[in-house]
């Protein structure tokens, strides 16, 4: 094994600390937000997103990008929350074709109740994750 197998091999476990961590972090979100407001991880990231844009909306690429979803799944999320109440779609004045996102009052309740789930769900699963030997480096790191 040469200098680049070794480099290559190095950046590969990072890579898997890394998932391992998100996936213990992601687990312990999706359960608190289901168990307390009915909410999935990627609905909370949607209504975070809109939460925190000017005017409280998007277009639908912006935020398919900022829950990291394909357009097509990003417009069936959408129209789930949409029949919840929880947001809704308008059309852009200067562009027809532009599709906005916008939080609803019910988005913006339901956000601002599992709010403190989440962080606290976070804070833990940090916490948790500081006693996996592997981990801990990488939990310090990101709370610097």
């Amino acid at each position: 094994m040469g200098i680049t197998d070794d480099a290559i091999e190095v950046r590969a476990q990072g890579w898997r600390r890394l998932a391992a961590l998100h996936g213990l972090i992601e687990a312990e979100l999706e359960r608190r937000l289901q168990a307390s407001h009915r909410l999935s991880v990627v609905e909370y990231t949607v209504l975070d997103a809109l939460s925190r844009q000017d005017g409280w909306h998007m277009r639908m690429r912006q935020l398919a990008r900022a829950a990291a979803l394909s357009s097509s799944a990003t417009t069936r999320l959408v129209t789930r929350l949409e029949d919840r109440g929880l947001l809704t779609r308008i059309l852009c004045a200067d562009d027809r074709r532009g599709i906005y996102t916008e939080l609803t009052p019910a988005g913006q309740e339901l956000l601002h109740r599992a709010r403190p789930t989440h962080d606290q769900a976070l804070a833990e699963s940090l916490e948790e994750a500081t006693r996996t030997p592997e981990l801990a480096d990488l939990v310090a790191f990101i709370q610097t």
